[in-house]
């Protein structure tokens, strides 16, 4: 991010981004009822089309879009700059809500004879305020701002959660909006510091004037651990699974692959562009490790679950963890200081693939439980037959995180894995492979469910609409089409999915995920080796579940309030040490 304090051309787009969907609210809020659908839709086109035209500017000029608010330049003023993190992001959130909002129309519009509905007109609101609150996140030029962002983002966020106005989900909501403000405390006090110590909080300007010393250390520790409670990143993750479970499906896919998405980014831009040579090796080490560790428990969880929303839940835990793993092989100990090359854009291509993938599986999950009413993924039997567009759906999802050929995971994981082997950090590489295996488990788990013959299965309760699957399995097949992203990025990283050696992987792979979904799995894959593993009474399946069970207890302690905030100051004293250490 330069800092260039000067309108560029195409720069008035970027407040164009944040307005429309904000203004499209309004509107929908003043006229109502059907109205607000309506609205939303109008809006959503026409965001998507600014998304493209910023990106077409940026294309154009090949430099970062600026727009100065008011004409008062930095740091007097406020700049908004687009640059190429910023447009790839804002084109995939435009993707995705255009998905979103095709799905949601089945499951929020206002019914017939009923003038408003509380539901339908909430969602819609809530859908547009979170699309302009992230485009605000990723042109923002000063940490201010940003936090005025997040703080959008997550007042949009929370009443996704509690949209049917049960006890339960408004608990869910609740927890979610507690820890997300305790977040919002660490990074303002963070905010607060910066600004006693440099005098600016713009984005370009701290690059140039950010110095070690221990209000610093002490202002990136407390920022950095506030933002990772709101991406929930393990062990902070106390609000994630309850606010998942009672979520209605096209709720859930905004939270899981778009609102995290907004504190996430905010991390790279805090420690890639405003304070690249202050983090240090050991802090991003630690980062990394939380990431690992949010990969091992988040599967081992999911594969533990009975509900397949509550499955993908944990998947979406697991995949925040991948996000974190690009920051020290994106470190250079020649400078100091965190670059942009392949790790970063291993690590933000891995973002828009699970925010497209991820999203299509709660949409697909969604179709589901509306189709057999129920989730419960022991008795996912016949679902294939009945909504098979929707288990497609989910399993393409599910092919994508685990980064089979051609997705965008793959080239993601290809990226990393080359950032690894060439920073010599080879035991990233372990755990971005392991955690492909997991993923493997998991998809395989649901799938030998989905596709088993149930011949005394109910009728289906209702039938879902065309449109509704036709947007969950468009999502999907966005993430396998990523894959192509290969032909802008250096070096050539797709090979030919008959090449021996991605066929040898192909089957190693899916070898070793049925091994993990046979092992740890709450209930055996409908498959013979299932059976005869069950038959046999394997001391292995019974030491490999006491390890499930125990992993489960581990996020359980994890997930309570007190145990939670803890870890909030805890984390944030490791940060601040290991920040400090590294001088």
């Amino acid at each position: 991010m330069t800092a260039d304090a000067v309108t560029t051309p195409g720069g008035l787009l970027l407040p164009l981004a944040v307005l429309v969907p904000f203004l499209g609210m309004i509107a929908g809020l003043v006229l109502g009822g059907r109205n607000a659908q309506r609205v939303a839709m109008v809006t959503i086109v026409a965001g998507v089309a600014i998304a493209l035209g910023i990106a077409q500017s940026m294309l154009q000029s090949g430099d970062t879009l600026v727009y100065v608010l008011g004409g008062f330049a930095p740091p007097l003023g406020i700049a908004l700059r687009a640059d190429g993190l910023s447009v790839v992001m804002m084109v995939a959130v435009a993707v995705v809500i255009g998905g979103i909002g095709v799905y949601a129309r089945g499951d929020f519009g206002t019914p017939d004879g009923v003038r408003e509905a509380r539901a339908p007109l909430m969602y819609w609101l809530l859908l547009l305020a979170v699309w302009g609150s992230l485009n605000l996140v990723f042109t923002s030029g000063d940490l201010f701002t940003l936090y005025v962002a997040l703080e959008l983002l997550t007042f949009a966020g929370v009443p996704l959660v509690c949209l049917d106005g049960k006890g339960e989900t408004l608990r869910s909501a609740l927890r979610y909006l507690l820890f997300a403000l305790a977040g919002s405390i660490f990074y303002l006090l963070g905010a607060v510091l910066v600004y006693g110590e440099w005098g600016t909080l713009d984005v370009a300007l701290l690059a140039q004037r950010v110095q070690p010393g221990p209000v610093t250390w002490a202002a990136a520790a407390l920022m950095t651990t506030g933002l990772l409670a709101k991406t929930a990143l393990f062990p902070l993750h106390l609000w994630l699974p309850p606010a998942h479970a009672g979520a209605p499906p096209a709720a859930s896919a905004v939270l899981s692959a778009l609102v995290v998405k907004g504190s996430f980014f905010i991390v790279v831009r805090l420690w890639f562009d405003a304070m690249p040579a202050l983090p240090g090796f050991a802090a991003a080490q630690l980062l990394a490790g939380l990431g690992a560790a949010a990969i091992i428990v988040g599967n081992v969880v999911a594969l533990r679950q009975e509900r397949l929303k509550l499955l993908i839940a944990y998947s979406t835990l697991a995949q925040i963890g991948y996000l974190f793993i690009m920051f020290p092989l994106a470190f250079d100990a020649g400078t100091g200081a965190f670059v942009r090359g392949e790790a970063l854009a291993g690590g933000m291509l891995q973002a828009i693939s699970h925010a497209t993938a991820k999203a299509a599986m709660f949409l697909a999950a969604g179709l589901i439980y509306a189709t057999l009413g129920h989730d419960r993924i022991a008795d996912l039997a016949g679902a294939a037959r009945r909504v098979p567009l929707s288990v497609l759906a989910f399993a393409l999802g599910g092919v994508a995180l685990t980064g089979a050929l051609p997705s965008g995971a793959y080239v993601a994981k290809k990226l990393l894995l080359g950032a690894a082997d060439a920073s010599g950090q080879w035991w990233w590489a372990l755990v971005l492979q392991a955690g492909g295996l997991f993923t493997t488990g998991y998809v395989l788990l649901v799938l030998s469910h989905a596709l088993r013959a149930s011949a005394d299965a109910p009728a289906p309760r209702v039938r879902v609409r065309r449109s509704q699957e036709a947007a969950a399995l468009a999502l999907a097949a966005c993430s396998l089409l990523l894959g192509f992203a290969d032909v802008v990025l250096p070096g050539d990283l797709v090979k030919s999915p008959l090449d021996p050696g991605e066929l040898a992987t192909l089957v190693v792979t899916v070898a070793a995920g049925a091994a993990i979904a046979l092992a740890l799995g709450r209930r055996l894959p409908a498959l013979p080796a299932g059976a005869a593993l069950a038959a046999i009474g394997s001391p292995i399946r019974r030491a490999t579940v006491a390890v499930g069970l125990l992993v489960e207890r581990l996020d359980f302690a994890l997930r309570h309030w007190h145990v939670a905030g803890l870890s909030l100051v805890v984390l944030t004293l490791l940060f601040a040490a290991a920040m400090s250490g590294a001088r």
